[in-house]
């Protein structure tokens, strides 16, 4: 591969983050105008996607020279679970953290997940970062903690829905991670499509056996869960697994902070919560984290 080609796919790879980013901006919103339970609108944001996931994945398979071109065996099965294991354990967690606690709360704690991939990459993978991307990670997570600070609370009546948020990141992190290894040998539509149907097996009989599981009861109601499908997972996901084969995990952890910017002008413009000089400033510091993170970047 050239020089200029690869420019050329990091910054096609670069473009796809930042729109995945801006597609999962929208998540908390829809959440919150979901008409079911928390579990339940995570199984159909996943369940709802998987046709279009299953076409994506026979797409790449005519057209990606990769082990998804091959019939899979079970080693590679058990390999493509992976993801979506930990992605049912994000979306259980975070959308029942949004229910007990403040959505200002879930969305800062679980975007905590730089953190565990920066530690698990360096200390399981050896990765080295530099003095810029430290100082990048801090300078972010700094940004989305003031974003939030006006609206985020602390105190024993949230302690539940925290502590949910926050092993949400946990669960990301590992999802993030484990889609980062897998880039390297399976195409974007082979992942999205194990991955999502895995956590679609885990998310149905916990909203069953709970006691949990309905059906959307209004034309509005089934839009948002067709919306969270179409925009959130679809599109996000699939674009953030895409960028995972040509940037770094940490990197794009990182950039993924741009989520709560996205959130936060979201609830600006259709709830009319207000965006003050403390929040703007707050955004303004992620996004130079997120700069500054690109520049420490060793890619070109």
């Amino acid at each position: 591969m050239t020089t200029m080609t690869t420019v050329r796919t990091t910054r096609l790879a670069l473009m796809a983050l930042f729109a995945g980013a801006i597609c999962i901006g929208f998540s908390p919103i829809l959440v919150r105008l979901s008409t079911v339970g928390p579990m339940v609108t995570a199984f159909y944001r996943v369940f709802l996607a998987l046709p279009f996931m299953l076409a994506w994945m026979l797409v790449d398979n005519r057209n990606v020279a990769d082990l998804s071109t091959r019939k899979l065996v079970w080693s590679d099965h058990l390999l493509l679970l992976l993801p979506g294991v930990f992605f049912a354990g994000d979306l259980g967690f975070w959308h029942w953290s949004i229910k007990l606690t403040s959505v200002a709360n879930a969305t800062l704690f679980a975007n905590f997940a730089p953190i565990h991939v920066t530690l698990v990459s360096a200390v399981l993978f050896g990765e080295r970062f530099n003095r810029k991307f430290i100082a990048a990670l801090v300078m972010s997570l700094l940004g989305a903690v003031i974003l939030m600070s006006s609206s985020a609370s602390v105190g024993n009546e949230h302690i539940r829905g925290d502590v949910m948020a926050m092993i949400t990141a946990v669960f990301y992190a590992g999802y993030l991670l484990t889609i980062g290894r897998l880039r390297s040998r399976y195409s974007t539509g082979t992942i999205m499509f194990w991955s999502s149907l895995t956590t679609s097996l885990i998310l149905f009989p916990v909203s069953w056996f709970t006691g949990v599981f309905a059906m959307p009861d209004t034309s509005t109601g089934w839009l948002m869960l067709f919306l969270l499908a179409w925009v959130s997972h679809l599109g996000g996901q699939g674009l953030i697994t895409y960028a995972l084969a040509h940037l770094s995990t940490a990197f794009s952890s990182l950039s993924l902070l741009l989520q709560p910017v996205i959130s936060a002008m979201l609830a600006w413009m259709l709830f009319g919560e207000a965006l003050g000089p403390v929040q703007i400033a707050g955004g303004l510091v992620v996004l130079a984290g997120i700069y500054l993170a690109r520049k420490s970047s060793k890619q070109p």
